[in-house]
């Protein structure tokens, strides 16, 4: 078995890997045996319309995995090689909540972060006037006052750059008052984090979550020297700014600008690794004897923080039109990535469900992903069979538009 490696340039003692989760047919945990057949279905159709070459899927319920596949291509070329539960996707966003979130919450564990300061008690050098009320909570529920982002690749390399033109950058509105979505939140919720530990975010997570759950495949800047591990990588897309096809450089420009580690994006995963990761969570915080997390932590981070969004602390909860479909119960929470990928986890019916797909390499679909997502996430839901199924977005939500 492989060991898991933090990244090219800050690598970390790693012991064996933990197994994922023990497997089980459906039945036993109270699913429909052909939830497998379903999916194979969803994820064959997708490819044959042109979502991506290829995805994996992981899905588990009470810590038992009753679906772990791969399907495709890592890439067009005929030559490709399969898709399997092991081959390393571009998370994109999803490195938010696996590792800048995830950092955020042991540092509090610990009482060295306090998400209701002041970010610049944590990073002097932020320190422009219009910045001064944003806080550590509001750079996780995306209300600090930033734009969506902006192509500063072109103008900048790393962390500090970034950090002096964010900290330039005009606000668009008042922190704490509107909701934006913006990558700039978890930049600087980054340089938090590596001011208090005194350690890049990657060698972070790297030893204290990556390395204790044994996960083999998760790291930033994968070695892609490594012809082996190179061709377990899914291609993500062609960016003739960067040499041609990417192959385990990170899709996202200013993440790249950023050396390949970021807040934001960077993270390169397989589904067999989130479907650990996401077994810790929904097993409140420990998984294989190790513990990562306090359950009281979990459960108050991944609530909704507010009436006015579905923001969590880092995380997402379901919303109208959502990745999550119809039917993840009001509790659950997960998020995606701009790749293609997407984790969804919903603790009241014990199930989590991993999508990977590197959608950005579509043949001229890019959008198809989108539905995709939500046919996995309801098919999922609907395979439960020992508890009713409620649609929950159409109740909390009865004047949305449902998704055909």
């Amino acid at each position: 078995m492989l060991a898991a490696a933090a990244c090219r340039t800050a690598p970390v003692p790693v012991p064996m890997p933990v197994s994922a989760p023990a497997a089980a047919v459906p039945r036993p945990v109270g699913m429909d045996s052909r939830l497998g057949s379903t999916l194979d279905s969803l994820a064959a159709d997708g490819i044959r319309e042109g979502a991506a070459p290829g995805m994996s899927i992981a899905v588990a319920r009470y810590g038992r995995l009753v679906h772990l596949r791969g399907y495709g291509a890592t890439d067009w070329d005929p030559s490709s090689d399969a898709v399997t539960d092991s081959t390393l996707y571009d998370l994109a966003s999803l490195t938010k909540v696996i590792a800048t979130t995830t950092a955020a919450m042991i540092l509090e564990e610990e009482g060295r972060l306090d998400i209701a300061r002041p970010v610049h008690d944590y990073v002097p050098d932020f320190n422009a006037p219009d910045k001064a009320p944003i806080t550590v909570r509001m750079l996780l529920t995306h209300s600090g006052g930033f734009e969506a982002g902006a192509s500063l690749y072109t103008r900048a390399r790393g962390r500090a750059e970034y950090l002096a033109l964010i900290n330039a950058r005009p606000l668009r509105y008042a922190p704490g008052t509107q909701t934006v979505y913006s990558d700039w939140d978890m930049v600087i919720l980054q340089a938090v984090i590596e001011r208090i530990a005194g350690q890049t975010l990657d060698q972070f997570v790297a030893a204290r979550v990556f390395a204790p759950l044994g996960l083999r495949d998760t790291r930033f800047n994968p070695d892609t020297a490594d012809a082996a591990l190179r061709r377990r990588i899914a291609a993500t897309a062609i960016d003739t700014s960067r040499g041609g096809l990417l192959r385990g450089v990170v899709h996202d420009g200013n993440a790249w600008a950023l050396g390949g580690v970021s807040g934001h994006a960077g993270l390169f995963s397989s589904a067999r690794d989130l479907a650990v990761f996401a077994g810790m969570l929904l097993d409140g915080g420990s998984y294989g004897g190790v513990r990562i997390l306090r359950p009281e932590t979990i459960a108050r981070w991944t609530a909704r923080q507010s009436p006015m969004s579905s923001r969590a602390l880092g995380w997402d909860t379901p919303a109208p039109a959502a990745s999550s479909g119809h039917y993840f119960s009001p509790r659950s929470f997960g998020h995606t990535g701009f790749t293609g990928t997407s984790l969804w986890i919903d603790p009241e019916r014990g199930v989590f469900v991993v999508l990977l797909m590197n959608r950005v390499n579509s043949h001229g679909v890019s959008e198809r992903h989108t539905q995709l997502r939500r046919d996995v996430s309801d098919a999922v839901q609907s395979a439960i069979l020992d508890a009713p199924l409620i649609d929950w977005e159409a109740r909390l939500h009865p004047s949305t538009n449902r998704v055909p």
